[in-house]
């Protein structure tokens, strides 16, 4: 029955004709504090509707205050993890939720982030497999943002490391991947190609151009993306719901960045 429940959840958080999926990430205040774009969460959720994304993603707090108060439906992807930008040791998450509290809020889906390479790795590493039992038994769908960071790495988008990571977060039971686009679509590839699960494609950075941003979405699901997870380049951009309707049309339809543009 479990498994069930888990596929009735992930149909609320992915198009159900293409397969993949549109995650706006809106959890940012813990770790810096209120950004620009989501001081006003329920009105950027709005926004992310509006364009069409399939879920959005925030901490347990603020799902109270910015979801489902109105306008169109959208999936809610509750996270687990949590540090501050203050602390000695940023890469260091702990867990703040569980899956019980996430499933009270009505979540659709829970994720983790886990740092492979920090210092407290084996600690992230134990709570993604207790995360993922708890899952399976109450039949949640888990994102594991997997990402290397840590004093010894020195390219967060190395295709082995970024392989590798992805690859440690399905065998410790996530069912989707976040994680950080490779470059190219051929070493991107590689990266799918050896993760059993759905990899989505990490925003990064804030893009110094929509062109630029669009081109890496585009080559992240020519290479085998199954969408995108994408905060800063969507609710800070000028038009937020413009932009994640440019977003669905690369993810969703596989259009050009060409006509993706026109939304903008």
């Amino acid at each position: 029955m479990s498994e069930i429940g888990k596929n009735i959840r992930l149909e609320r958080i992915m198009d159900r004709e293409s397969r993949n999926m549109v995650i706006i990430p809106m959890d940012h205040g813990i770790s810096i504090g209120p950004v620009a774009g989501i001081v006003n969460l329920p009105e950027a959720v709005n926004k992310a509707a509006e364009g069409g994304a399939n879920a959005v993603l925030m901490q347990k707090g603020m799902a109270k205050h910015g979801h489902r108060g109105y306008g169109q439906d959208i999936g809610l992807i509750i996270h687990m993890s949590a540090s501050t930008s203050r602390a000695p040791d940023p890469n260091d998450k702990v867990q703040v939720c569980t899956v019980e509290e996430a499933i009270k809020l009505g979540a659709d889906a829970v994720s983790v982030h886990i740092n492979i390479g920090s210092e407290t790795e084996s600690k992230q590493l134990r709570k993604l497999g207790v995360v993922a039992e708890s899952c399976d038994a109450w039949g949640m769908p888990l994102i594991a943002m997997m990402y290397p960071r840590g004093k010894n790495v020195t390219n967060q988008n190395d295709p082995e490391l970024v392989a590798h990571v992805s690859r440690a977060g399905a065998e410790l039971g996530a069912d989707i991947i976040k994680t950080n686009y490779t470059g190219d679509p051929d070493s991107f590839k590689d990266v799918v190609a050896g993760c059993p699960v759905p990899v989505v494609m990490a925003g990064g950075p804030k893009a110094n151009t929509d062109r630029e941003f669009l081109e890496m979405v585009a080559g992240a699901m020519k290479g085998g993306a199954r969408g995108v997870a994408i905060g800063r380049n969507v609710f800070q951009h000028k038009n937020p719901a413009a932009m994640t309707r440019a977003l669905t049309k690369i993810v969703h339809k596989n259009t050009t960045v060409d006509k993706a543009m026109e939304e903008l």
